[in-house]
């Protein structure tokens, strides 16, 4: 509740301000998230994409950056390197009429031609849309049905989701998104081993047992958007945020449940700061539903510089922090260092900080990475002794578009490495977590990870996509802390040194996928894949997972269910 208060006041500490238009961002997993990461390496130094590090992305910036493109391929063949593929051209519309609030051209294409009644689907993307002066609102239903078979399990596996989405804009004043769902899931098996080791459903907060095996939860996000100033930009939200330019992030991902926060982006030339302040909930082995769960906090400032018009370095600096439901007022400091003054408190806290980049090469490809630092000492990593406290996770990855001459053909290739005991702390309520779910990577510690993507899309309404992730693990054993669960207080190790990747018992891992979508009309789409996961860790059977898994569904204005950790 001080938390809550804390943030309602800054708010209106910075309302007095003028406000300036405001924009809605793109939801987790939305479909143009891969067209703008084309769109950005093909223009290669458009200013407002570059700056896509911090994500979700804003629609009012994605649809200028388009636009400025579809300019520069109308200029083709003089502008030899930038031309529109059919596709890239349904997917530039789709773009639009998505975000038609912003879209500042001829609209008379977005509208159907037979509307349900008169009064729905008026707007092809849109079950129920007002477009006036000012005000703006478009509300649609949510759903995903999947039915799937998984070898060795005779129970039914499946995805039931249904709920509503909406967004707004009111004189281009205010923004404000919705989004709830009500969802029963059976999972495959090895995702049903995740939540009986954490207490946790991947990506679902607060769940119930559904028919023993399966889970019932509600998936309930919003914010609202406005600005102080002309170049700063607030958002007050119940959602969750993506650092990186990768598939992964090891600095904070979108793999945990939503939590509270106040998102304060500053943007002036080639500069974006943003103030990142998050409520989280620390771990817990049983939640009744019927009690007070304590709190825990999260302060982070992220620097991203567009140092040359294709090059683009972020630092960021994050705390985790536990009170007694109170939020440590220093660390509402925009600007000073967190480390200093989680120094100067008498270091009771867990502090981070990382570097990343991304650079975009001839138009046509893109090379990224992160390194992130919890704990630090060069002489012990010169000593090569696997000091327990040299806690640090890299990503390095690539992206290549247009793949060896073939339109819409595209690649994605990544490493993944995080040493032993990173995000853990001695504090249960400072790891790096969230509601009993890693906020990084999926797989918390002490492993490596290889990630090949290959996304194609042969005609406007296909898509097919591959993806292998093959990774290296360690596996605590004999009832061990080897860094490899970041739940465990990291002074429960048994010794100080001889950690390394993996450590513990090494089990080795392969998930591989296929997809095949269809968009029979605009973000309604039917899908089939193919799952195949192999976990082996030799001598320790125990260990050892096996799932093939096929799965059928319908999908409508939300993100894909995904299985991929």
């Amino acid at each position: 509740m001080q938390f809550k208060k804390t943030l309602v006041r800054l708010i209106f500490f910075l309302l007095p301000a003028p406000v300036f238009a405001q924009s809605t961002n793109f939801s987790q997993g939305s479909k143009h998230l891969h067209f703008l990461d084309r769109l950005e390496i093909m223009m290669k130094d458009n200013p407002d994409l570059n700056f896509s590090g911090m994500k979700p992305f804003s629609r009012k910036t994605a649809v200028a950056a388009a636009q400025q493109a579809d300019s520069l391929d109308k200029q083709y063949p003089y502008d030899y390197y930038f031309h529109f593929s059919d596709v890239d051209k349904y997917n530039l519309k789709s773009l639009y009429m998505n975000s038609a609030e912003w879209y500042s051209g001829d609209k008379s294409d977005f509208v159907s031609k037979k509307p349900i009644l008169k009064t729905f689907y008026k707007a092809k993307a849109d079950l129920f849309q007002v477009d006036e002066k000012d005000f703006f609102l478009s509300i649609n239903p949510v759903i995903q049905e999947q039915q799937s078979i998984e070898s060795g399990n005779g129970q039914r596996i499946f995805q039931n989701t249904r709920g509503i989405t909406m967004r707004g804009l009111i004189a281009k004043r205010l923004g404000f998104d919705f989004y709830l769902t009500d969802n029963q899931e059976r999972p495959p098996l090895f995702v049903q081993d995740f939540e009986k080791t954490y207490r946790a459903v991947p990506g679902a907060g607060f769940y119930k047992p559904f028919k023993k095996t399966a889970y019932d939860y509600f998936d309930g996000r919003g914010s609202i958007y406005f600005n102080a100033a002309k170049y700063f930009n607030i958002q007050f939200g119940y959602d969750r945020n993506f650092i990186g330019n990768g598939y992964r992030s090891v600095t904070l991902s979108d793999f945990a449940t939503n939590y509270l926060f106040l998102k304060i982006d500053t943007r002036i030339w080639k500069f974006n700061y943003t103030n990142l302040f998050m409520e989280l909930f620390p771990q817990n082995t049983n939640n009744p539903g019927n009690v007070l769960l304590p709190k825990k906090y999260a302060a982070l400032h992220r620097l991203s510089i567009n140092a040359a018009k294709w090059l683009n370095i972020g630092l960021t600096e994050s705390v985790i922090f536990g009170r007694v439901n109170r939020f440590e007022f220093g660390y509402l400091n925009p600007i000073i260092f967190l480390r200093s003054m989680e120094q100067q408190m008498g270091s009771p806290d867990n502090a981070l900080v990382g570097l990343d980049f991304k650079a975009n090469i001839a138009h046509q490809a893109q090379i990224y990475g992160q390194v992130m630092v919890d704990e630090f000492s060069l002489k012990e990593i010169r000593a090569g002794n696997g000091w327990w406290a040299n806690k640090f996770s890299v990503q390095v990855g690539g992206k290549y578009i247009d793949a060896f001459a073939v339109k819409n053909l595209d690649l994605q290739g990544e490493f993944n490495f995080v040493r032993p005991f990173t995000y853990t702390h001695n504090s249960a309520v400072a790891n790096y977590t969230n509601y009993n779910q890693p906020l990084a990577h999926p797989l918390g510690a002490g492993f490596s990870e290889v990630i090949g993507i290959v996304h194609y899309q042969p005609k406007p309404k296909w898509t097919t996509q591959v993806k292998v992730i093959i990774f290296t693990k360690g596996i605590d054993s004999a009832g061990q802390n080897l860094g490899n669960n970041i739940f465990l207080n990291s002074d429960s190790r048994p010794r100080e040194y001889g950690y390394g990747v993996p450590s513990g018992v090494a089990a080795n891992g392969l998930n591989a996928s296929a997809l095949a979508s269809y968009e029979f009309r605009e973000n309604l789409f039917f899908e089939g894949s193919l799952l195949i996961r192999n976990v082996t860790a030799a001598g320790y059977s125990a260990f050892d997972s096996k799932t093939t898994m096929f799965t059928i569904g319908l999908r409508m204005n939300m993100f894909r269910r995904e299985y991929d950790y």
